[in-house]
């Protein structure tokens, strides 16, 4: 009798023991890391505790694998660990090291999609985005996603990141078109955003948009011409830079963008506009202003009449003089026959661009003060 009992406060013992040393272990800081605050690990889907005790291990996260498949199975949450990328921190313990597996809170990775920026730019962006994982299918429609910064994780898909841009843009107009202002010239939330493209592309100042949108939808209203240059870029490149200005011939050259041969709106967006100017256009600023122009400091000065527009013209061009003088020597047209309505620079290979430097190129005054072009 008496060795039983010694027997079971041995085993007693032992258990304490055991249970405290694993206790103890468990809670114990981890490895330290070397050279950064943080170890990333991404731990595939699918993948069973075993392997992500030993992935862990190999990373440098934990000392032993087998002490912690042990003590997360003792606390029952082996079928809790969740698949992602996760980041350890310096000296995490293998409590901690569970709480972040369990807790499924991956690295979130960020991507932008810039205002201004045609569907293909925004594709290429995703494409190339080294975090996201499979093929990113076909291009989107032109204007149909919804520039912003998205966050994401590192097993989202391409196709799935550009699926998300296209119904951020959907729920938007979805809960902006409703609340319109009355009687804009438009049968479709479509045709909303194919002139919130062209706000978009005119000016790069917020405050200036509702203003902007103003003055094209008083055009659509009295059947004029909305003589917008970015349009005409973009039916020349698809909305990459000319690299030049326009010239006279491109202006009278009919397709289907040229909103100085064409009346009305084109046919689609020219690039993908920002909530801003989605709303300045459901919601124009109150003015009977027809034309606007480069005032010289960033932004442009509106009028209504074509003469008063004209002075504002003859205004910006002593403005754009007094630039050019301070410039180099322009360099001479390879096609002198044709006049450049802008500096004479000859044309430079397209590439991609942010939406700032495209409005910059694109967004430019009349160069001969006959037109009516804002």
């Amino acid at each position: 009798m008496r060795r039983v009992l010694i027997g079971i406060v041995i085993l007693a013992v032992v258990v304490a023991v055991t249970f405290f040393a694993e206790q103890w272990s468990f809670f114990a800081p981890g490895p330290p890391v070397q050279h950064r605050r943080a170890t990333i690990v991404w731990i595939k889907p699918g993948v069973r505790s075993a392997q992500i005790a030993q992935e862990l291990q190999n990373a440098g996260v934990l000392r032993s694998a087998v002490l912690f498949r042990l003590g997360v199975a003792v606390r029952g949450k082996s079928a809790a660990l969740k698949a992602g990328e996760y980041a350890f921190p310096s000296g995490a313990s293998m409590a901690d090291v569970m709480g972040i597996l369990t807790s499924g809170k991956s690295i979130e990775h960020k991507i932008t999609a810039a205002e201004g920026l045609t569907s293909a730019m925004i594709y290429d962006i995703v494409r190339r985005d080294p975090m996201l994982t499979g093929n990113a299918g076909v291009a989107p429609a032109e204007g149909s996603l919804l520039p912003e910064t998205y966050l994401y994780t590192r097993s989202t898909s391409r196709g799935a990141m550009l699926g998300r841009m296209a119904r951020a843009q959907q729920r938007l107009l979805a809960r902006e078109w409703p609340t319109r202002s009355p009687g804009l010239p438009f049968k479709s939330a479509q045709e909303a955003v194919i002139l919130a493209s062209i706000v978009e592309k005119e000016t790069a100042i917020s405050q200036e948009r509702p203003h902007v949108a103003a003055v094209f939808i008083n055009r659509l209203r009295l059947g004029m011409k909305l003589q917008s240059d970015p349009t005409v870029i973009y039916g020349l490149t698809r909305g990459y830079p000319l690299g030049r200005g326009i010239r006279e011939s491109e202006l009278a050259a009919p397709t289907p963008y040229n909103t100085y041969v064409v009346t009305g709106l084109p046919p689609t967006p020219i690039c993908n506009p920002g909530k801003a100017s989605i709303a300045a256009v459901l919601h124009p600023e109150a003015s009977g202003d027809l034309y606007f122009v480069a005032n010289g400091r960033g932004g442009h000065v509106f009028t209504k009449s074509i003469a008063q527009h004209e002075e504002n013209v003859a205004k910006w061009r002593r403005v754009e003089k007094d630039i050019t003088t301070r410039r180099s020597p322009p360099i001479p047209s390879v096609q002198a026959k044709d006049n450049i309505i802008s500096d004479g620079r000859p044309q430079t290979s397209a590439a991609p661009l942010s939406a700032a430097t495209s409005r910059a190129q694109t967004s430019r005054p009349p160069r001969r003060p006959h037109r009516t072009r804002f």
